[in-house]
């Protein structure tokens, strides 16, 4: 259990629903004052951060459209202003859309969108939050990848894409700040039970899984929890796959 007092944060980025709301909670319950990044949805992130609240955690909201790297700049200054004795000790790359189309009728916004979004975000909000961790030689990276980035899935090129190259950045990042006693880390969820998979055929989907159904963002929470956590420590450049064992 961590000490409120100690300086560390947690950040989430789009924190306030399904597996980053999970998340979120999982942190709290952990002890570290968690940071819940959202775009527009500000009445599910004032929720996620009552819930965090009612159990006696820590938490603050932090409003930024990850696609855009002014706007992560800006929100990242102004928390480092409001919190001069602080630094973010552990960041979940949550935030993602999905803009699905098969690939020869997909336009320019769908590609972009998702790239931006999923990818460079990743990008643009680690190359800022490691180098405190770097400072203080302590921090946690944990990446959400996905199923399609490790096997591909028809009609996800664009999503596909961006989670595939989390995974090979994760790697690479994990060897550049290992030295620092950093450790970076990817999980892959399968098909979990959110707001991103209302729109798929759960029946005919869950006859491919062998568990006979689709995971909770809980689950995915548990295993973000342990890769943020000390117990982690000599575990590095790792994708974890929670899918039920539709891929392995």
């Amino acid at each position: 259990m961590r000490n409120s007092n100690n300086k560390e944060y947690a950040l989430v980025t789009g924190g306030s629903r399904g597996i980053g709301r999970a998340v979120s909670l999982k942190l709290a319950s952990m002890g570290y004052p968690v940071i819940i990044n959202y775009n527009s949805n500000k009445e599910a992130a004032e929720q996620t951060l009552e819930e965090i609240k009612d159990v006696g955690g820590e938490a603050e909201l932090m409003q930024c459209d990850v696609s855009k790297p002014d706007k992560i700049t800006e929100a990242l200054e102004q928390w480092s202003v409001m919190h001069p004795d602080g630094y973010i000790s552990v960041l979940v790359n949550n935030a993602g859309i999905r803009m699905d189309n098969v690939m020869v009728l997909m336009d320019d916004a769908q590609w972009n969108n998702v790239i931006n979004t999923n990818l460079n975000s990743f990008f643009y909000i680690t190359r800022r939050v490691i180098k405190d961790m770097m400072m203080h030689r302590k921090g946690r990276v944990v990446n959400i990848a996905s199923l399609s980035g490790l096997k591909g899935l028809p009609g996800q090129v664009n999503y596909s894409a961006a989670k595939a190259a989390i995974i090979g950045a994760t790697k690479a990042l994990a060897l550049e700040v290992g030295p620092r006693r950093i450790t970076v880390n990817a999980v892959a969820p399968g098909f979990i039970a959110t707001d991103m998979t209302k729109g798929l055929d759960e029946e005919e989907l869950k006859k491919s899984i062998p568990l006979g159904r689709f995971g909770t963002p809980d689950e995915v929470a548990e295993i973000v929890g342990f890769l943020a956590s000390d117990k982690a420590s000599y575990i590095t450049g790792e994708v974890i796959s929670v899918n039920g064992g539709l891929y392995t």
